[in-house]
């Protein structure tokens, strides 16, 4: 069930309204209901595999929990624990493998027996990927090291514990909640609150606006760009570009916000997965503001447990292109997001080589930075971000390369000569668009100063408020793109 459908619009209210109407100690109950009806609209099939990561997940902490428990040398715990956690991780990512990696790892078997002459290929088999299954399963693995760590308690009640790995919110684009949040929240039984509803709806109309104003109209220059690449070169792939980095940004932060709008509305605080990325003065500073849950996630359960920085500078720099190529691997089975992942990651090392040598040969010694100095650094993100984000969405290693190869042919006129607008989205949204993506800036640099911007509007007159949101639904409603005409409606990442 996508948030931009009508389903969706019928489905919250019902779900809410109920919410609040059954006795406290049913409500999450009712939450589990609906989280697996909001997952079984897409394939009912597939619950299956949800409902069998849950079971695994759940059986480990109940298993570490009662080793822990248990008179036993420390050494025969820790044994015992560590075996808990392998089974855990094989099975999930067991599951993860078989739906998202077989065919990738089939494909590449047979262009590597090709090329050395083994002779004979396999066959790739019919596999629909289950939509957010890299998502449920990453927050339910990272519970289970959570209870091995310590860091949470195991949960004894198994709806409860269903009820965070499968929270509709949240359930198929993240934000990966860990379990120190989310599940502590959902054994408390919520109340209304008038001001959860104000500001929950005001997250969810944001939201909104990110989504269908701003990703999925870009999204119309992006694919006529990109799937098109032969009569579109040089000027044309650097726009597409430039506004697919608007496109993937408003469409994920966009699916974030309705997110955690939808689950305040009900009492529940989400991780706040993005926080003015475009604002980055280098690109580590891109990744503390990008997908902040799955960034956490692989530092902490991957990247600290490799060594993090603690093994010396070499080793740190192998677990960070080591981590990043698994990020990249994570978003999608091809060989251009690993490429995509392993350049973010070659970014920040040769960023830190550069800065390691100026600071022995003291060029740099200013004490505090100017204006300019930041704009510097974060046009120069920008600018690499994009160039990575050119992999992540050719969707092949060939395609990428080719319309790098074709940006030599520059046609620096169509900038000026109306030819944009030729790219399937006419001249008077385009003008909408660019307008909602200065108003996208603006808030992001408000945000990024600090400043509360759903409070400071909150605190606004009762009629400045109505008047924004209803000016709000009005572009919404008529420059946004929805209904069955538009192939843009699915968020990107439901496909990860």
């Amino acid at each position: 069930m996508l948030f931009n459908s009508i389903d969706f619009i019928i489905f919250f209210p019902v779900v809410t309204i109920l919410y609040f109407l059954i006795p406290k100690k049913y409500r999450y109950l009712w939450l589990l209901v609906a989280s697996y009806y909001f997952y079984m609209k897409w394939e009912v099939r597939y619950v299956f595999l949800l409902l069998f990561s849950t079971a695994i997940t759940y059986l480990c902490g109940i298993l570490i929990d009662k080793i822990n428990g248990r008179e036993l040398p420390e050494d025969k715990k820790i044994l015992r624990k560590k075996l808990c956690i392998a089974g855990s991780l094989f099975l999930n990512l067991g599951i993860l493998g078989y739906f998202k990696y077989l065919n990738f790892m089939i494909e590449s078997w047979n262009k590597i027996s090709e090329r050395i002459h083994l002779g004979g290929s396999l066959s790739t088999m019919e596999i629909l990927l289950p939509v957010g299954i890299s998502f449920y399963i990453f927050q339910a693995i990272g519970y289970t090291i959570d209870v091995y760590r310590g860091d949470i308690y195991a949960e004894r009640n198994f709806l409860k514990y269903a009820l965070f790995v499968s929270f509709f919110p949240q359930l198929v684009a993240g934000p990966i909640e860990r379990s120190k949040n989310l599940l502590k929240q959902l054994g408390t039984p919520k109340s209304f609150s008038y001001e959860n509803l104000r500001r929950g709806l005001l997250l969810m109309l944001w939201g909104y606006f990110l989504k269908m104003v701003i990703a999925d109209r870009a999204a119309i220059i992006v694919n006529t760009v990109y799937e098109n690449s032969v009569f579109h070169t040089g000027m044309y792939v650097i726009v597409a570009t430039l506004f697919f980095a608007m496109q993937i940004y408003c469409d994920f932060s966009g699916y974030s916000t309705i997110a955690r709008g939808a689950a305040l509305v009900l009492g529940f605080e989400l991780t706040d997965n993005f926080n003015a990325p475009y604002y980055a003065t280098s690109v580590k500073d891109f990744w503390r503001r990008w997908h902040i849950s799955l960034t956490s996630w692989f530092r902490d359960y991957l990247y600290i447990p490799l060594g993090g920085n603690r093994k010396g500078k070499l080793r740190k720099e192998c677990n960070l292109l080591f981590v990043f190529a698994v990020s990249g691997l994570w978003h999608g089975a091809a060989v251009s997001y690993i490429v995509w992942g392993a350049l973010n990651g070659i970014y920040q090392v040769v960023s830190d080589f550069i800065r390691s040598i100026t600071t022995k040969i003291h060029i740099s010694d200013r004490s505090e930075e100017t204006a300019s100095d930041k704009l510097g650094k974060r046009f120069l993100t920008f600018i690499f971000i994009c160039f990575a984000w050119l992999f992540f969405r050719a969707g092949s290693l060939v395609k990428a390369l080719e319309l790098i190869k074709g940006i030599r042919q520059m046609d620096w006129m169509i900038l000026i000569n109306g030819s944009l607008y030729n790219l399937g989205v006419p001249v008077g949204y385009f003008r909408v668009l660019l307008l909602a993506i200065i108003l996208l800036f603006w808030a992001d640099g408000k945000k990024n100063k600090g400043v509360d911007l759903v409070e400071r509007f909150l605190a606004q007159r009762w009629w400045f408020r109505v008047a924004a949101e209803l000016f709000l639904i009005i572009i919404i409603l008529l420059f946004g793109c929805y209904g069955e005409l538009y192939d843009t409606t699915q968020f990107i990442y439901f496909q990860f």
